[in-house]
């Protein structure tokens, strides 16, 4: 089984900028853990000490936010495309 990882521009400083990715992961766990061992300098954007998703960001499974999915307990199909996507603010007053 495939899935395809696309990595924003934001991020890609972080993966010497590698855009897009396959893997083979099942979950989002494994995902993570994939990621984590592939590009360090990506963890901390990713998930927290415990793990946990950061809160800014979104992550989508052909286009369906994975929230309403299942989540973390979401079980990956071969061929899905994953879409890490962090929330930005900012903006002149």
């Amino acid at each position: 089984m495939s899935i395809t990882v696309q990595i924003p521009t934001v991020l890609r400083r972080h993966t010497a900028g590698v855009g897009s990715i396959a893997c083979a992961a099942a979950n989002l766990r494994e995902l993570l853990s994939f990621l984590d061992e592939k590009f360090p300098e990506l963890k901390p954007h990713l998930h927290d000490e415990a793990g946990h998703v950061r809160r800014f960001l979104n992550i989508y499974v052909n286009e369906e936010d994975i929230r309403f999915l299942g989540g973390p307990e979401y079980i990956f199909s071969d061929g899905d495309e994953v879409l890490l996507v962090p929330s930005i603010a900012g903006g002149a007053s």
